[in-house]
Parts: C-alpha cells; structure tokens; sequence
C-alpha cells in the first residue's frame, strides 16, 4: 500500500467533511471505457435533442487527462440540497435543487476552499474544479468512486441518502488511494420508469433527454411541443418525479446549507400568484437562483403552458 497516497486521500476526505460535504469518493483518472459507447449511442440518437453542448469534447468527457494533462485522480463530492420546507400544494413546481442560490456558485465557492486547504496541507500540486457546466461526466466519476450506484432514472443512488444532492469533482495530479463501485440496488422496482409523465425512461438505465420535463422547461428554448399538454405535471422549472417516487429517498434528510434555502415567497405563492408573476418579482425571488437559467420569459412561457 502506498502510505503516501493513503495519507492524502484521508487528508481530502475529512477536509471535504468539514466543508460540508455529504461524502467524497476517489477514482483513478482513466478513459471511461464503458461510457463510451453508451454516450456515443446516446448522442446518435438524439436524446440530447438541442442540448447541442453534449456533442462538444467528446474525448474531454471520457477521459480526464485531456481535460485536465498530468492529472492522475478525480475526487467526487456530494452536496445535498433535500429542502426542509417545500412549496405550497397549490403551485406550479419548481426542482427542488433551484430552491436556494443557485449550486454552482455556492459549490464553486467550497470546492475554491477545498483546493487551498489541501494545498496548505499537502504542498503544492495541481488540480481544476468543476461544477456540472464542464464536459465532465459527473454521475460516471462517482459511481466509479463508490458514492452510488447509477439508478433506472439515470440519476445516482445512495442507500444512505438516496440522490436529492449535487455532484462535483477536483481533477487533481496526485496519486490518491481509489475507491471501489458500489453495487446496483434498484432490483426489480420500476417506480421511476411507471410515473414519468412523458415516458421519458425509454428503458432501464435509459433516459431519452429530449423528453424530459426538465429538458422542456429549462433547455428547450423554442415553443412547448402542444402534444405534450397535460403532460407536465404542473412543473414549471425542472422536474423531480422520479426521484420523489423513489424508495431510497425515504433515507433523504434536508440540508444545512443556508444559501440553499428559498425565498419565503417561493414557498407560499400559489398558483394564481405565478400566473400573475412581474418582471420585479421574479428578480427579487430568483435572484441569485438557478431559475434565472430560464429567464423571466421562459417561466412565463412554462406558466402559460400549464394554465391553458
């Protein structure tokens, strides 16, 4: 065993603890060889549909050490983000992660303190943090350093903590202790598969992004394909059905990170409050949030849909 890299990876592990971190897994940077494939049959069949990004850096994506040279680990990290209070039954919905300050700032921020601290530890050495905007195959990297197992939706599972949290990576040239995958616990259920609204879970394991609610009411900028009315679930940013009717998200404990938490607002508007949303409020609401992705005009054009 190498004591060295056993002494770091402990080092990153317990600062990541501090921070806030859910958990932190450690992986080799390595080409993702069973990824490669299943992105690249992905991509063919359009499921990306105008998300245009996800064809861009091909082999960035699959393999680290062309997105970050000299790199040797890449160090996943879980946030959670599970709310303590949710909207009022009587509203249009919001994903549950776009509640507070929008993630990448509030992770960047922790992953920026990560880095120094493990500096001023370890000495000097080299690594990039990313937070989802890079071609970084996020779910890949912390499945493969034991936080999770990919679940049917496609999203990671913890038995712990089921998979209401962000991922993040530091891509780093040390040689760390890696960790090992966890296995698959999804079984025989197909709770996420039965109650997507726009059958957007082509298969097990299998999401078509071109379907999904998220995709519509975040990254479709075009109109609201009309044979999808009635179909979106009073969703109006983003969508979480399939993991609020998961199992393992039963083991979900809110957060407790204060820049997560909404605006009182958000909580108590109810529908009628949305449809007459103004420009002013949307600002002062969704100020530092990852709703304003959408802008004032794509939340209205997703309200409109709803309602009609």
């Amino acid at each position: 065993m190498n004591t060295t890299a056993n002494k770091y990876s402990e080092i990153i592990k317990a600062e990541a603890k501090r921070l806030g971190f859910l958990s932190c897994g450690i992986s080799k940077a390595e080409f993702l060889e069973e990824e490669a494939p299943r992105l690249e049959n992905w991509l063919n069949n359009n499921m990306h549909g105008e998300m245009r990004y996800m064809e861009n850096y091909f082999d960035k994506r699959l393999d680290p050490t062309k997105l970050v040279p000299g790199s040797k680990s890449v160090i996943s990290l879980l946030l959670n983000y599970y709310p303590h209070e949710f909207q009022n039954k009587d509203a249009y919905k919001i994903s549950k992660y776009a509640y507070g300050r929008d993630y990448h700032f509030v992770i960047k921020d922790k992953l920026k303190e990560l880095l120094s601290s493990l500096q001023d530890e370890i000495g000097d050495f080299h690594g990039r943090a990313f937070v989802d905007s890079a071609p970084v195959l996020d779910k890949a990297w912390a499945a493969k350093s034991g936080l999770g197992w990919i679940g049917k939706h496609s999203n990671l599972l913890s038995k712990k903590t089921g998979s209401f949290y962000f991922i993040a990576e530091l891509i780093v040239d040390l040689d760390l202790e890696y960790d090992t995958p966890v296995t698959d616990h999804c079984g025989s259920c197909t709770a996420c598969i039965d109650a997507c609204p726009t059958q957007a879970i082509v298969e097990p394991y299998k999401v078509d992004g071109s379907k999904c609610i998220s995709y519509f009411t975040i990254e479709l900028k075009d109109e609201l394909p009309s044979s999808y009315k009635d179909k979106f679930d009073d969703w109006m940013f983003g969508c979480d059905v399939c993991q609020d009717v998961c199992p393992w998200n039963r083991f979900s404990k809110p957060h407790n990170e204060p820049l997560f938490n909404p605006h009182p607002d958000l909580l108590e508007n109810e529908k009628k409050d949305w449809e007459e949303i103004t420009r002013e409020t949307f600002n002062e609401i969704f100020r530092k949030s990852a709703v304003k992705r959408t802008k004032f005009e794509g939340l209205k054009r997703n309200i409109s849909f709803l309602k009609e």
